[in-house]
């Protein structure tokens, strides 16, 4: 088992790429039901304001770290973090994973035609990796009950070990919590954008952006208009609720 370390309010999982993989793997080997959230910071400042979200990311048994600022956070106040671990991290390592333990895949969400690029990716690379399903659901703020029951029949249809879901968060984690009993694969993951990076549809950012904690700035330029609000107005709350939350029995 690993720790967890408290930001915001938000239980933030203290585990190593190699320990996230190993869990992983004896969760389907043993047909155990596990959520793995990838949290950002726009995804804590989202469970400061809203319960359910709060709820969905302290009942998740992996909720992973990803962005520099939380690794950063996690230091300050004194309880560090092994490892930043991003969705572009996590899916090629995870494919390998699946490939190399014949562990089957679903693909659901993303833009229409991403998906279907990304199984084409992903077999090109591993001929034995088992994509057992895609689903691109209409877009919808809130899923209506006949949706939501065609999403969850479409993956038992294909009853994979792996259910990758690409919604943006915290919506694909809100998903994902609330069919965790009606979904039968045992490792269910929101993996947000890496589909279209993994896909070759959109670039990363060079690797010493991303250690220098700029990866946030290239996706920025990238998409300025929708993520304006997310890294201009939103997050710079984080660093002075930190500095509270340090000097405050609050959290």
């Amino acid at each position: 088992m690993h720790s967890k370390v408290n930001i915001l309010g938000v239980h933030v999982s203290n585990i190593s790429n190699q320990q996230l993989l190993e869990t992983l793997t004896n969760s389907i080997v043993q047909k155990q039901k596990l959520q793995v959230c990838i949290t950002p910071v726009n995804s804590v400042l989202a469970a400061l304001k809203n319960s359910q979200v709060l709820q969905v990311y302290n009942n998740a048994q992996i909720v992973l770290c990803d962005s520099v600022p939380l690794k950063w956070a996690a230091g300050f106040l004194n309880t560090p973090i092994t490892e930043r671990i991003t969705g572009l991290d996590l899916l090629p390592n995870l494919v390998a994973l699946c490939a190399q333990n014949n562990f089957s895949i679903f693909l659901l969400g993303a833009s229409p035609g991403v998906a279907e690029q990304l199984k084409q990716k992903i077999i090109a690379q591993y001929p034995n990796c088992n994509v057992v399903g895609i689903y691109v659901p209409p877009f919808m703020k809130v899923f209506s009950e006949q949706e939501n029951n065609n999403m969850v029949s479409a993956v038992n249809a294909a009853s994979p070990d792996v259910l990758l879901v690409s919604l943006t968060a915290p919506k694909q984690d809100i998903w994902i919590a609330q069919n965790l009993s009606r979904v039968h694969a045992p490792v269910q993951i929101g993996i947000g954008g890496a589909f279209e990076v993994m896909a070759g549809l959109a670039k990363r950012s060079p690797k010493w952006m991303q250690k220098s904690g700029l990866e946030w700035f290239y996706r920025f330029i990238q998409e300025p208009k929708r993520l304006f609000r997310r890294y201009f107005i939103e997050a710079p709350l984080f660093i002075p609720l930190i500095i509270k939350q340090k000097f405050s029995k609050k959290f």
